[in-house]
C-alpha cells in the first residue's frame, strides 16, 4: 500500500479498470456521512467517535447499526434508524463535493477503460451522491450493500465488481480511503491506491 498527497500517483501497471470506492474516495462525504450519524446515535444516548467511524468506513449502515447496539447497549431499531440516518444525509448534500484529485482521474481516463463503483452504502445513497456531483453516467458498474455476502474487509465486493465489467481481479487498480478497503482490494488480489481522508489532509499528511 503507498499513500500520496493531494496529487495522485498511480502504481505503474497497464490496469484494465479502475474499482472506486463512493465515500470518502470519490465524493467527500465523509464529513456529511459523521454529522448525521452524530445526531441519530446521540439521539438514542450512544456515542460514535469520529476516530471508529472512519476506521468502519466501507461497512454497511446495519453492520455499524448492529455492532454500536451491542458494543453500547443500545436498542436503536436497525431498520427505521438506517432510513433515517440516510434521509438525513440526504439533507446535507446540498454541501457534497468531488475530492479533487479522484475526479482528476476519472476525467482523464473515462472512455479509456471501464470504471465500477465498489461502496459499502445503499444504492440509493450512492446513486444520489454521484447524481448530485453530475458524474453517475461515467461509471459502467455499481457493487452497493446488498448486492455481496460478505462486506469489506473481505475480497468479495471488488471481485463481484470485477466479474461484472469483465476484468480480471489483478487488472484492476482500487481507490480507496480506508485501511478496510485496502485489505479488501489486497485480498482481491488487487493494486490500490490510498486516497487520505479529511483530517489527514487537514494534517498535511
Amino acid at each position: 500500500m503507498r499513500e500520496w498527497g493531494m496529487t495522485l500517483t498511480l502504481p505503474d501497471g497497464a490496469f484494465k479498470a479502475y474499482l472506486f470506492d463512493c465515500d470518502g474516495t470519490i465524493a467527500d462525504s465523509m464529513p456529511l456521512h459523521y454529522t448525521a450519524w452524530t445526531k441519530i446515535v446521540t439521539e438514542y444516548g450512544g456515542t460514535f467517535p469520529e476516530e471508529t467511524f472512519y476506521a468502519w468506513g466501507g461497512r454497511p449502515i446495519r453492520e455499524i447499526l448492529d455492532t454500536l447496539n451491542q458494543e453500547q447497549g443500545l436498542n436503536m431499531p436497525i431498520e427505521e434508524v438506517a432510513v433515517r440516518k440516510e434521509k438525513m444525509y440526504f439533507e446535507l448534500l446540498h454541501e457534497l463535493k468531488a475530492v479533487p484529485e479522484v475526479l482528476e482521474h476519472i476525467v482523464e481516463a473515462h472512455g479509456r477503460i471501464p470504471f465500477a463503483v465498489v461502496s459499502g452504502s445503499a444504492r440509493d445513497s450512492v446513486v444520489k451522491s454521484l447524481e448530485t456531483l453530475g458524474i453517475l453516467d461515467r461509471f459502467d458498474v455499481l457493487v452497493c450493500a446488498g448486492d455481496y455476502a460478505r462486506s469489506k474487509p473481505a475480497p468479495d465486493p471488488f471481485l463481484l465488481a470485477a466479474e461484472k465489467l469483465g476484468v480480471k481481479p489483478e487488472d484492476c487498480l482500487v481507490f480507496e480511503d480506508t485501511d478496510m478497503g485496502i485489505q479488501s482490494a489486497t485480498a482481491a488480489g488487487m493494486a490500490s491506491v490510498r486516497i487520505l481522508q479529511p483530517h489527514e489532509r487537514a494534517a498535511g499528511y
